[in-house]
């Protein structure tokens, strides 16, 4: 009897305790008390910046894959509006830069930036709120056409650029 009671206190103790740390996920999120997202629709201006270009459905692309990490990381219910935390802004550079030349001075390197300038916004912790611009490259062979790296490119740019979005919004390191 007396292991019985034992057993079942030391289950009481171990799920107040659970319950008393609040809710734990893998990603550091700091959610607090928001229970919705929403990512509004990131139009591309790349086109303003001297040597930027506009790339088609770019701008679809990126806006989902900052949904999907956001959603993929959260137990947060994505939402079309009237979001707990709102994230919205724009595509303002999309261009190629050669990075290394040749003996014979010829690119060997060429590098593609992408920047997102971000304004966040958390209706239940207002302090935490922010406009910031985000960057991140991907470098390639100067031999390689764009289009040829383009889906590669932005795997790995909207991967780095879509994490960095999330760690400065709700990272909690």
């Amino acid at each position: 009897m007396k292991r019985r009671n034992s057993i079942k206190i030391g289950i009481m103790g171990l799920l107040l305790s659970l319950y008393s740390c609040g809710a734990y996920n893998f990603s550091g999120a700091d959610i607090g008390t928001a229970t919705t997202f929403q990512v509004n629709f990131f139009q591309n201006y790349a086109d303003q910046t001297p040597g930027s270009t506009i790339v088609p459905g770019l701008d679809r692309d990126f806006t989902l894959a900052l949904q999907d990490l956001i959603n993929n990381l959260t137990s947060l219910s994505l939402t079309g509006n009237n979001g707990d935390l709102v994230y919205e802004g724009e595509i303002v550079e999309y261009k190629v830069i050669p990075m290394t030349a040749t003996a014979d001075q010829r690119t060997a390197q060429n590098r593609l930036t992408m920047s997102v300038n971000v304004r966040f916004f958390n209706t239940t912790k207002e302090d935490a709120d922010f406009e910031r611009r985000f960057s991140f490259f991907y470098d390639f062979d100067a031999a390689a056409s764009l289009t040829s790296i383009q889906a590669a490119a932005h795997e790995e740019i909207f991967e780095r650029l879509t994490q960095d979005i999330f760690n400065a919004s709700l990272g909690n390191w």
